[in-house]
């Protein structure tokens, strides 16, 4: 589909609206990512008033990008525990087949 036959969705972020391309059905997942963003923003813009917006945009997506990659590490990182508790677990139900 091309963007131009898209729907849009209004966001406002660091109180300057934007009109988004947004897919049926996902309107609240935008409304959701760009309200932590604008957020992420403020406070940001808050704590150093004076960035500018492009600046506190970058700050802010690297910050978001490096919760990211944070929470990616431990979903990696209890999945691995699954599997070897999983494992364990295989292997102790084996010895209880065996004759």
């Amino acid at each position: 589909m091309s963007n131009a036959k898209r729907p849009t969705k209004e966001i406002t972020l660091l109180g300057r609206s934007y009109v988004i391309a947004c897919d049926t059905g996902e309107e609240a997942k935008l409304d959701r990512a760009a309200r932590y963003l604008d957020r992420a923003m403020n406070g940001i813009q808050a704590q150093s008033g004076t960035l500018g917006s492009e600046r506190v945009t970058l700050i802010a997506a690297l910050n978001i990008t490096h919760e990211l990659l944070e929470a990616l590490d431990e979903h990696r990182e209890s999945e691995a525990n699954l599997n070897k508790l999983n494992d364990r677990l295989e292997r102790a139900l084996e010895k209880t087949r065996q004759p």
